[in-house]
C-alpha cells in the first residue's frame, strides 16, 4: 500500500498516446483566478498531484516558472478543506467550466443593451427551469386503434 496503489488504469497512457509530451501543453500561459483541470500525466512523474487530486477542479493562486499553485476543495470526514497544492504545467490544463457563465454574462449584457436602447423594461434575465410540454390531442383517423389480445395456449400430447 504505497502512495501509487491503486493507479494501474488511472496513472497509465491509453493506447497509442504515449511518447514525448508536446510543446503545446508548455505554451498556455495560466493567470492567478484561472480554472484548470487537474488531470495527472503518467509521462512525468515530477511534480505529479496525488492520485485523490486526479479530475478535480481548482483554481489558480499562484504561478511559478514550472508549476503553478491550485486551491482544490477536499472532503474530510464531514468537512470540506480547501486544499492548496503544488502542482507541474504538464499536469493540468485549462478548465471549460467557466464558459457557459461567460457566455451566458455577455448574452444578458447585450439584452439589457438592446432594452435601454429601445427604452423597453429590464429583460428577465434569470434560468428559467425546463416546462412541461403544452398539452395536445392524437388523431387517429387514418388508422383505427387494434385490440391485442394473448393467444391462447393450447396444450398438445
Amino acid at each position: 500500500m504505497g502512495i501509487r496503489a491503486g493507479t494501474r488504469r488511472l496513472l497509465s497512457c491509453p493506447f497509442r498516446k504515449r511518447g514525448v509530451v508536446s510543446t503545446s501543453k508548455y505554451m498556455h500561459v495560466y493567470k492567478r483566478g484561472d480554472y484548470v483541470d487537474i488531470k495527472a500525466d503518467p509521462r512525468i512523474q515530477k511534480g505529479m498531484p496525488h492520485k485523490f487530486y486526479h479530475g478535480k477542479t481548482g483554481k489558480v493562486f499562484n504561478v511559478a516558472r514550472r508549476a503553478l499553485g491550485v486551491v482544490v476543495n477536499k472532503r474530510v470526514r464531514q468537512r470540506i478543506i480547501a486544499k492548496r497544492i503544488s502542482v507541474r504545467i504538464e499536469h493540468v490544463k485549462p478548465s471549460k467550466c467557466r464558459e457557459d457563465f461567460i457566455a451566458r454574462v455577455k448574452l444578458n449584457q447585450k439584452l439589457i443593451e438592446e432594452a435601454k436602447k429601445n427604452k423597453l423594461p429590464k429583460p428577465q434575465l434569470k434560468r428559467q427551469a425546463v416546462q412541461p410540454k403544452e398539452g395536445f390531442f392524437v388523431r387517429t383517423d387514418a388508422n383505427k386503434p387494434q385490440q391485442i389480445e394473448a393467444i391462447p395456449y393450447e396444450f398438445i400430447i
